[in-house]
């Protein structure tokens, strides 16, 4: 007999494939809505809570063509303050309305004393952070009634008195928060550049089967360090990353990250289509592996 699945795990087998997806940006958000290289959006909610006006009327318009999640970066789910109820109910209330099958945010701190810091802050890797986090991830997941994710962010430096590698506070606190994960491969291999690790490393010590998104971009350069800009084109070492993770993971939605130095659209949607060819081939190889390990179970199985 197997392990009994966690609430989330149940959850997610019942969450949509949405296939692959862009943000929506507003200055793309024309040639985003006359697309059809793209099957769902991700919105940054801080930008839709409790307005009105051409906003509003824009996520009208895509929540009339397109599925939408949002992909928020107020929560601060790893500050010492209390959680802020009022963003809580107004994120709720979004989520709501466009009927999101998940949400997520950062795996950070972005705020201190109710100072908000305009940054992705990293926190100390220990043992009770993760705790904490964990304990406010899942009051949050509760409260909006739904799957909630986290991502793994960006982040320049090692944190002062940490205890553990990043790979491994990032599962314990989703699994002790029993929520998923939004994978961004672009991060994983930024840090992996220029804090000097395996990245394939990284990724085996995360429990994989939690992962319902996945984020790719591209990233920019200075003379000693990788940022990540989601301002330029993928690279080769980020796709191979990506595969990596399609084959050892069932997710639901994979999305280009593009908020910056924005190309002719048609480039953004040659990079759709080389993500959908990568999902494709890869879902399509797993469901046939499926098949025929089912077929060799049901032939040993076969009554004489």
């Amino acid at each position: 007999m197997g392990l009994k699945k966690s609430a989330f795990m149940h959850s997610k087998d019942q969450l949509p494939y949405l296939g692959i997806g862009l943000g929506l940006r507003r200055e793309i958000a024309s040639e985003t809505l006359r697309s059809d290289k793209i099957d769902w959006l991700e919105i940054v909610p801080e930008n839709y809570m409790r307005i009105g006006g051409h906003a509003r009327r824009r996520l009208a318009k895509a929540r009339a063509k397109h599925t939408i999640v949002t992909h928020g970066v107020n929560l601060s789910i790893g500050c010492a303050d209390p959680l802020d109820q009022n963003y809580l109910d107004d994120l709720k209330a979004l989520l709501d309305y466009i009927d999101a099958p998940w949400f997520s945010d950062h795996l950070c701190f972005t705020s201190f004393e109710s100072d908000y810091m305009h940054e992705l802050l990293p926190l100390p890797l220990t043992e009770q952070a993760a705790l904490h986090v964990a304990d406010r991830a899942k009051r949050v997941q509760e409260f909006c009634n739904r799957p909630f994710l986290l991502e793994n962010i960006s982040y320049y430096m090692d944190v002062p008195g940490s205890e553990m590698q990043e790979a491994s506070f990032f599962a314990r606190v989703v699994e002790r928060a029993d929520c998923g994960i939004l994978l961004d491969v672009n991060n994983v291999y930024v840090n992996s550049i220029n804090l000097n690790f395996d990245p394939y490393v990284y990724l085996a010590a995360l429990p994989l089967e939690r992962v319902v998104q996945i984020h790719v971009a591209g990233h920019s350069h200075t003379d000693t360090h990788l940022i990540d800009t989601h301002g330029a084109p993928i690279i080769e070492p980020v796709f191979e990353l990506l595969q990596h993770v399609l084959e050892r993971c069932d997710a639901k939605a994979v999305m280009l990250e593009r908020d910056q130095n924005f190309p002719d659209f048609v480039e953004i949607e040659n990079e759709l289509d080389i993500i959908r060819k990568m999902v494709e081939s890869t879902y399509s190889c797993k469901t046939a592996r499926n098949i025929c390990d089912s077929t060799i179970v049901n032939d040993l199985v076969a009554p004489l």
